[in-house]
This record gives C-alpha cells, sequence and structure tokens, in this order.
C-alpha cells in the first residue's frame, strides 16, 4: 500500500467527496504560508474555536504559536472542504479516552463519520482523514542528545535496532520510529499513557506490521519523518 501526500497551498483544496471505508486521504502543509487554503494565516485565530484560540494563547514562543494555529486554519479548510461547511463553522470535539473514559481522547468532528488526525513539527503538518480511525504524524530529526534520551524509553528491540547503527544514522532511524509510534497512538487515542515501547514498528526502513492497522511511511521533505496508521480490525 503507498500512500500519496496532496499539497494545501493559498488556493482552496479540491477536496472531493470524504474518504469511505479504510480510504485515505493525506495533506502536508508548510505552516510558513502566508496564505492558506484561502484564507490568511494571519487571520486564523477567527476562524477557531474558543478552545483552539485558548491553547495557542498558552504557547510562549512565537513560533510554535504560528505553527498551531496554521495548522488548526488547514485542517478547518480541509474538514470543510470534506463536509461542505466553511471552516469556522467545522465542530470539532473530543472522544472519550480509551483509558480513563474522561472526554480528552482523539478529536473528532461532532456528529462522527470522518476520522481525522493532525500532527505538526516545526515548519510542516500532515492532516489524515478517513472513514475509519487514523493516525498521522510528522517529526523533524532529531538532534543526538534527543536520541540518546529517548532510546531507553523505546522497545527492547527497537533500541537494540538503533544502537547497531552508525551514529550519523540514528537520528533519521529515530525520526521513523516516533512518528510511525505516534501514528499509531494517535489512531487508538491512547497517546502516551502506556509509555513508548508498544506498540513494536521497527526501526528499519519498512516498519513492522501491528496488528489490526495498516502503518507506512509517508513521503516527507528532507529532515523530516511521516507515518501513517489507519485501522483494519
Amino acid at each position: 500500500m503507498s500512500q500519496y501526500v496532496n499539497h494545501l497551498d493559498g488556493a482552496a483544496p479540491l477536496t472531493g467527496p470524504p474518504p469511505a471505508g479504510s480510504a485515505v486521504a493525506v495533506w502536508a502543509l508548510d505552516t510558513t504560508r502566508e496564505v492558506i487554503g484561502g484564507h490568511e494565516a494571519e487571520g486564523a485565530q477567527a476562524l477557531l474555536d474558543s478552545t483552539e484560540r485558548e491553547r495557542a494563547a498558552r504557547l510562549v514562543r512565537p513560533a510554535d504559536r504560528r505553527t498551531y494555529l496554521a495548522s488548526h486554519l488547514g485542517l478547518r479548510v480541509l474538514l470543510g472542504g470534506y463536509l461542505g461547511l466553511s471552516p469556522e463553522k467545522v465542530v470539532l470535539v473530543r472522544e472519550d479516552c480509551p483509558c480513563c473514559g474522561a472526554p480528552h481522547g482523539r478529536p473528532a468532528v461532532a456528529g462522527g463519520g470522518l476520522h481525522f488526525s493532525l500532527s505538526h513539527s516545526d515548519d510542516m503538518a500532515y492532516f489524515a482523514f478517513s472513514g475509519v480511525p487514523v493516525g498521522v504524524d510528522v517529526e523533524n530529526l532529531p538532534k543526538a542528545e534527543a536520541v540518546a534520551d529517548v532510546m531507553s524509553s523505546l522497545h527492547p528491540v527497537e533500541q537494540a535496532e538503533l544502537a547497531a547503527l552508525p551514529e550519523a544514522e540514528q537520528p533519521a532511524a529515530m525520526a521513523r520510529v516516533w512518528a510511525r509510534k505516534e501514528a499509531c497512538l494517535k489512531g487508538t487515542g491512547v497517546g502516551v499513557a502506556f509509555g513508548l515501547a508498544e506498540p513494536y514498528v521497527g526501526a528499519a526502513p519498512a516498519p513492522a506490521p501491528v496488528p489490526g492497522w495498516t502503518l507506512l511511511d509517508l513521503p516527507a521533505p528532507d529532515t523530516y519523518a511521516a507515518a501513517l496508521a489507519v485501522r483494519t480490525a
């Protein structure tokens, strides 16, 4: 299974009908764009809901705030395209957490129907849409010290695979592992509540099989890694 990545630019996106069943549509966005899907990035806050605006306001670094606002504007533009709504009319909710039952699980569209996932890292954002639960993640390549910090929290086999690589290859491999793992965890809605050891996704150029999910790497710009997880059972 290969996955084409659409690019959201300054024009209104031609989304077509929403993906049905296990079909997936993946989009990428350069969050430094001044115009996103026909909307000025500077006016993003006016199209977001109060929860999104409050979260953006809590971000201290201007670059982080810009990335958050741009990516959520992109999400609303794309969801609106699939649902036939203007961006500000899209109502976002949270599913119940699969761990504790509280309403802080996967983000969802009110009324259900279309599943989605959003990830952003530095100047890139990725979006995935499907008729079944889906997770997407994009990661910038970590620095050597970050690789060392995170490695011990991974699955023992992933730790061994990373340690066996030349030091110069470890950041790219770590980014692959992290993107694959986050994509799966976003798809389930569990997040990192149970740590990062499971599921085992592997550090090799191709991801390891994950029961119940189709997991694959996505095309990404240099210095990034991206992955997609789609529920199959």
